[in-house]
Parts: C-alpha cells; sequence; structure tokens
C-alpha cells in the first residue's frame, strides 16, 4: 500500500502542484458563479471568501475522487478482486472495504457473465432457452431482468444501455 507519506519529497511536490494547477481554474468558476465577478478576479475580494472558494473547489473533487474510486474498485472487483484485496490496497480491512464500496465484489450466477462498462456493470444470465440480463449504471439507473434471445444480444443491450446512462 502506497500513501503520500511514503512518497519522495520531490514527487509529493511534483503531485500538490499538479492538483493545485489543476484546482484553480474550478476554484475560479465556482467563486465566479457564487459572487458574480469575472474569473479572472478570483483572487481579489476577502482573503476568507478567496479561502472559502478553494475550500469549495476541493469538495468537489473530493466528490468526483469519491465516485472514480468506486468505479475503480468495482471494476476490480469485476474481474475478481476480493474484498481482503481491495482493502489491502486502500490500506483498510476487507469489512472496511465492504462497507465502502458495497456493490464492488459481487459473483455472477454459474455461466453468468459479469460485463464493466461506462462506469456501470450488467450481469448476463443463462436461462432455459434464452439470456437474461441486469444493469446497474454509472448514473445509478438500474434494469429489470430483460431476456434477449442469445447472449451475444443480450451483451449488445446492456452495453447500449450502460453507454446511454453514463454520468
Amino acid at each position: 500500500m502506497t500513501s503520500a507519506a511514503d512518497l519522495p519529497a520531490e514527487e509529493l511536490t511534483v503531485l500538490e502542484t499538479a492538483l493545485h494547477d489543476a484546482l484553480a481554474p474550478l476554484a475560479s468558476t465556482l467563486r465566479a458563479r457564487a459572487t458574480g465577478r469575472a474569473e479572472d478576479e478570483m483572487w481579489k475580494g476577502e482573503p476568507v471568501d478567496i479561502a472559502l472558494s478553494v475550500l469549495a473547489a476541493w469538495k468537489v473533487v473530493d466528490q468526483e475522487v469519491r465516485r472514480l474510486t468506486a468505479i475503480a474498485a468495482g471494476t476490480a472487483g469485476a474481474y475478481g478482486a476480493s474484498y481482503e484485496q481491495l482493502g489491502a490496497v486502500w490500506g483498510i480491512t476487507r469489512q472496511g472495504a465492504r462497507k465502502k464500496w458495497p456493490d464492488a465484489v459481487t459473483r455472477p450466477a454459474p455461466g453468468a457473465t459479469a460485463l464493466t462498462l461506462f462506469g456501470g456493470r450488467a450481469e448476463l444470465t443463462p436461462t432455459d432457452t434464452t439470456w437474461t440480463w441486469t444493469a446497474t449504471a454509472a448514473d445509478g439507473t438500474r434494469t429489470p431482468p430483460t431476456p434477449a434471445p442469445t447472449k451475444e444480444e443480450a451483451a449488445a443491450l446492456a452495453g447500449a444501455f450502460l453507454k446511454e446512462h453514463t454520468r
């Protein structure tokens, strides 16, 4: 497990600089939206207001990192990672990983196939004569079990649904 504290000072400085460089335009945009000021006036005003604008931008970044982290955990789970492995990478217990990403690790039914596309997940399950697919898209939209005549058609329909419902 690697943490920021494990990085050499030079790499940590590069990371911090890159994050601040990426944050500045977002902070300017959020401050402009909140105050009606032009973005190029971001650094003008009361220091507390500027600091709060930066904090608001970090909140947006934090929310997006959490969303992307959950997608990465789900992708790892779809490829067979266990909660124990996810926890080890994140520096938490297996139980902590299960609590943090409750849907990350699922085991398809025998003969079923799981697809992870566009930040969502679909499961294709064979029946006696057809295939059934269900999906949870990146935007949270879920499907009921939907039949398809072949595995390939079920995969195509599920993929189209997941693509249509990206965030």
